[in-house]
């Protein structure tokens, strides 16, 4: 970055410190200095050379890493717990333990987390704006009904005011139980495990498969692999088109 003259905000992304909305924020409350001198200028454009700190602390920008990521379950997705739970980064290999998930899977599940140092990529992925889809693989005590598809797919209320939905289809039947693929465009809290619960339907075992373009393929639980550059094009792509078909 030679002398490449750049917004602040975008910068600060750069960094993998936090998004380009969260570093507005910062600008905003004053938090950012620019070589020693305090900026709150929104669009703030600054030099390679320049010194940027935030709170006092100095960034600098970093190369940015992508992972896909197969979390096995007993983990919870999360850097550190107060009640002294097992979290991913307790197995995850020390090259990659900076890198932080898009989204989170509670510590029963397992499946697909994509990892980044990258602010503004976590942002996009993650905003409920974007409604990036998210297919999970479901085994569900009981046989479900068409009608419990219906529900799900209309809306059920899992808290007080809280409406979540998913686009679900019975996959097989394995004895008494249900295997079903679910589709969500949300991420609530417990969310499909919540839904089945109120249906009758606990949920015995669930995988996250797919988030947007990336999915588990080349994967076992545990492992990880780095996402190339033409990868990350695709999903920056992807994210392009749903962001002008959701505006429409």
């Amino acid at each position: 970055m030679k002398n490449e003259k750049l917004r602040l905000n975008k910068y600060i992304a750069s960094t993998g410190f936090c998004s380009r909305r969260k570093a507005d924020e910062y600008i905003e409350a004053g938090k950012v200095s620019v070589n020693g001198t305090k900026v709150t200028e929104l669009g703030f454009i600054i030099k390679s050379k320049d010194k940027v700190t935030i709170n006092g602390e100095i960034i600098k920008p970093k190369n940015l890493t992508y992972i896909k990521y197969y979390k096995p379950a007993g983990y919870i997705t999360t850097m550190s717990d107060e009640k002294g739970r097992k979290t991913i980064y307790d197995i995850l290999p020390e090259e990659v333990q900076n890198l932080k998930p898009v989204g989170r899977l509670d510590k029963d599940s397992t499946g697909l987390l994509i990892m980044t140092n990258d602010g503004d990529f976590i942002n996009e992925l993650a905003h409920p704006s974007v409604k990036v889809p998210k297919v999970y693989r479901v085994c569900a005590t009981g046989k479900l009904t068409l009608n419990d598809l219906v529900l799900m797919e209309k809306g059920i209320e899992i808290e007080k005011d809280k409406i979540a939905y998913a686009l679900a289809r019975i996959v097989d039947f394995e004895g008494k139980n249900s295997v079903l693929e679910i589709m969500l465009y949300q991420g609530l809290n417990r969310q499909i495990r919540k839904m089945l619960d109120i249906l009758g339907h606990p949920v015995i075992s669930l995988k996250r498969v797919s988030f947007g373009p990336v999915d588990l393929s080349g994967l076992k639980k545990g492992q990880f692999k780095y996402l190339k550059p033409k990868q990350i094009q695709e999903i920056k792509n992807y994210l392009k088109k749903l962001n002008k078909n959701n505006s429409k």
